[in-house]
């Protein structure tokens, strides 16, 4: 197919992709605005008002709408990610690592930790609340959630660092340990500050994977509600706006968590280039 025919194809294409993509969240947004407490999920707006987020902050008077149960279901998610982002991180890192030199059955480690993202969320968090249930063990979501977790998380985060450390130069390295710098101290102040960017990728991957989990966290939180699972919950008893000004407010923090990964990457190229200018004087 001829170029001046293909180029009007992938524009057109590539508008419907972004549509499918971004309008659910357009029209979220504008549901959002829907006047309240009487208003509800429908077009045309009958009035446009900021009422189901004031009713976030509980900044309304009383009314027959009940208020969104997402604040203890919001702490535990956070909590949750970050302590999921950090496990499985430096399970990422470690791992990748030790990958950049061959060693006795590496292939079958290497699929052993992949199969943790290949196998359904739903059958591995059945398979383990049945297991729990059989021992006794309590179900947390700090505890055999955040197991699960940490399972599904950690493959992206090593394949992510495996990709860093085969574009990795090992004479930056050598260089240091020919000048007697210890492996530890050459990781410290060499090879971490230049991977250092591929980290923030997989702590991206880790947090965002983690925070809105459900099915593995369905049968494996017990009864404290994470915030997918409380939000689940809410759609199944009456829908009203104020979800939706709820998902505008989480995009929005989405979107400063992207702001401020691309600041520190940018920090970290800047640091990672002088480490290798000082490297080469």
């Amino acid at each position: 197919m001829h170029a001046p025919v293909l180029k009007p194809i992938l524009a057109v294409y590539t508008a419907l992709f972004l549509l499918f993509l971004y309008g659910p969240l357009l029209v979220l947004a504008i549901l959002s605005f829907q006047s309240g407490p009487e208003g509800g999920p429908q077009f045309p707006i009958v009035e446009w008002s900021t009422y189901w987020y004031r009713d976030l902050f509980g900044l309304n008077p009383p009314s027959r709408i009940a208020p969104l149960p997402i604040s203890d279901g919001l702490v535990r998610s956070l909590a949750l990610a970050l302590m999921t982002t950090v496990v499985s991180t430096v399970l990422g890192v470690m791992s990748a690592q030790a990958f950049r030199q061959k060693f006795t059955g590496s292939g079958f480690v290497f699929y052993l930790i992949v199969l943790g993202m290949m196998v359904p969320g739903v059958l591995v968090g059945l398979g383990t609340a049945l297991l729990a249930n059989s021992f006794g063990i309590d179900r947390h979501w700090w505890g055999t959630a955040f197991v699960l977790h940490v399972v599904y998380t950690f493959p992206f985060a090593f394949l992510v660092m495996l990709a860093i450390f085969n574009r990795f130069d090992p004479t930056i390295e050598e260089a240091a340990w020919s000048l007697g710098v210890p492996p530890g101290r050459t990781f410290r102040k060499v090879t971490f500050p230049l991977i250092f960017p591929g980290v923030l990728s997989a702590m991206l991957f880790c947090f965002t994977l983690s925070y809105d989990e459900f099915a593995r966290t369905l049968f494996a939180s017990g009864r404290d509600l994470t915030l997918p699972l409380a939000i689940y919950g809410t759609f199944a008893v009456e829908i009203h706006p104020n979800i939706f000004a709820f998902g505008v407010l989480t995009t929005l923090f989405s979107l400063a968590l992207l702001g401020i990964y691309a600041i520190l990457m940018s920090l970290s190229v800047r640091r990672a280039q002088r480490v290798l200018v000082q490297e080469e004087a």
